[in-house]
C-alpha cells in the first residue's frame, strides 16, 4: 500500500508547484483541472501523514510501555487508531471516478402509474432540491413538462457544486441515483384508500465543464423550433421559442421550452446534449475496456429498480446496498445523505475486494 502512496506524494508536490505558475490561472479550464487534482491529492497526503503519525506514536508507546504500566494501558486504543488511519488511507487509494468533481444534469421522468407517477416525479424533484440546498449546491430548473394534476411528466434540473475536492463533488454523490424509483402509497386520486405501486425514472449525467470538451459537429444537428405549450396543450406564448435538438449520429433528442427566448432554450438544450454525449462516450469506453472501473451499484442499465419508497410504513429501502430505514418523511424533505453514503461505501467495498483479488 505504501508503495502506491509514494508516486501520489511526488505528484502532490508537482501539482503544488504548478499552482504557483501564473500561466495556470490564466487558463480557467486548466486551473479548474489542476485545483481539482490538488484537492484530491491533498486528502491522500493528509491521510498518509495521519497514518505515519499514528504508527510513530504507537511504536514510541510500546517502547515506553515496558517501563510504564499507565502507558501500556493506552496501547490498545492507539492500535485501533492506527488501524483506522490505515483504513482511511486505503480507501483514498481506490482509483477515483474522473468525473466525481463535475456538476450534474438530472432528469426525472414519469414511469408506470400514470398521474401518480408524475406526482411522485415532483416529490423526487423537491427531495433532490432540498438535498442540494443542504449541501450548499446551486440548482437551476432547465426544463419541465407538467402533468394535469401538478406533477411532472418530465423535468430536468442542473445541480452545481462549490468545492474543488472531487470527494465533495455533485457527481460523486448523485451518480448513484440513476435508475427506477418505486413508490408505494395511496394516490391522491384513489377514493377507496388502496395502496398503489408506481415507478419514476431518474437519469443523471455529469455536466461538461467547457463546451469544446465534447466535440459536436453542427452538421450533425437537426434543430426544430415550435411554440411552447403547457398542461393540456394550452399555449404558453405565441412565438416559436421552444427548441428540439436532434443529434443525428446518436439519435439523442433534447427538447427545451422552459425559457421565453429561443436562444436560451437552445443554449440549455446544448448543455443537456453535451452531458448526454459525455455520458455516452464514458459508457462506450467502459464497455470497450475489459479492465475498466465498474461500479457495483451504478451500472449502465437505466431500467434497474434501485429503491423503494413505502409511505404507509414510512420506509425507505435501497435494493443495491441493503440500506433500510423508517424515516421516509425525513428523506423526502432532503435527508438523503445516509442513503448516499451507503452507496458510496458499497461501491468502495466492491472496489477494494476487486483490488484484493488482483493482488
Amino acid at each position: 500500500m505504501l508503495d502506491s502512496v509514494k508516486p501520489l506524494l511526488e505528484e502532490h508536490k508537482a501539482v503544488q508547484e504548478e499552482l504557483s505558475d501564473p500561466a495556470v490561472h490564466a487558463d480557467a479550464v486548466r486551473a479548474k483541472r489542476v485545483n481539482r487534482r490538488y484537492a484530491e491529492l491533498s486528502r491522500v497526503v493528509k491521510a498518509y501523514e495521519d497514518f505515519v503519525a499514528a504508527s510513530d506514536d504507537l511504536e514510541a508507546a510500546r517502547e515506553m510501555a515496558r517501563e510504564d504500566e499507565s502507558i501500556a494501558a493506552e496501547v490498545p486504543a492507539m492500535e485501533e487508531e492506527l488501524t483506522a488511519a490505515q483504513e482511511r488511507l486505503r480507501r483514498l487509494l481506490i482509483p477515483r471516478d474522473p468525473d466525481d468533481a463535475r456538476d450534474v444534469i438530472m432528469e426525472i421522468k414519469q414511469g408506470e402509474g400514470g398521474a401518480e407517477s408524475a406526482l411522485f416525479a415532483a416529490d423526487l424533484l423537491r427531495m433532490y432540491l432540498q438535498y442540494a440546498a443542504s449541501k450548499g449546491w446551486k440548482t437551476e430548473l432547465l426544463e419541465r413538462n407538467e402533468s394535469d394534476l401538478g406533477g411532472y411528466k418530465d423535468v430536468q434540473v442542473a445541480i452545481k457544486g462549490s468545492s474543488a475536492d472531487p470527494a465533495q463533488g455533485v457527481w460523486a454523490h448523485l451518480k448513484y441515483e440513476g435508475g427506477v424509483h418505486r413508490v408505494q402509497r395511496v394516490p391522491a386520486t384513489e377514493s377507496q384508500g388502496r395502496i398503489h405501486t408506481s415507478t419514476t425514472g431518474v437519469l443523471v449525467f455529469p455536466e461538461v465543464d467547457e463546451p469544446d470538451e465534447v466535440e459536436i459537429n453542427q452538421a450533425d444537428l437537426k434543430i426544430d423550433v415550435f411554440r411552447s405549450s403547457g398542461p393540456g396543450g394550452q399555449s404558453v406564448n405565441t412565438t416559436d421559442s421552444a427548441v428540439r435538438i436532434t443529434h443525428v449520429p446518436t439519435g439523442i433528442v433534447v427538447s427545451m421550452q422552459n425559457e421565453k427566448s429561443q436562444l436560451q432554450n437552445r443554449e440549455a438544450g446544448m448543455r443537456v446534449l453535451r452531458a448526454r454525449l459525455l455520458a455516452r462516450q464514458q459508457e462506450e469506453r467502459d464497455a470497450a475496456a475489459s479492465d475498466a472501473r465498474k461500479s457495483q451499484i451504478r451500472g449502465m442499465d437505466r431500467s434497474e429498480r434501485i429503491r423503494t419508497y413505502n409511505f404507509p410504513e414510512n420506509r425507505i429501502a435501497d435494493h443495491r446496498t441493503g440500506y433500510k430505514a423508517y424515516n421516509l418523511d425525513q428523506v423526502m424533505d432532503g435527508a438523503l445523505e445516509p442513503i448516499v453514503e451507503s452507496a458510496i461505501k458499497a461501491d468502495e467495498e466492491a472496489q477494494l475486494a476487486a483490488l484484493a483479488s488482483d493482488d
